[in-house]
């Protein structure tokens, strides 16, 4: 998923765990963050016909229902 250039779409900024996390941890990665903390990763995250979506949003779900 880092790879499909998707990796500040897959942050989940308005989580606890990030409210949570200090300046310095926030500072970190995005790489970094998502490994040690995988609740930062936004969901659902949906592979679908070689695309990739993140989120429940009305664009996502038109896309895909």
């Amino acid at each position: 998923w880092l790879a499909q250039d998707k990796s500040e779409a897959l942050l989940n900024k308005r989580s606890t765990s990030w409210r949570q996390l200090d300046e310095a941890e926030r500072a970190k990665p995005v790489e970094t963050l998502l490994a040690a903390y995988p609740t930062l990763i936004k969901r659902p995250v949906i592979e679908a016909e070689e695309r990739l979506f993140i989120g429940w949003s009305r664009a996502v779900q038109d896309a895909l229902l």
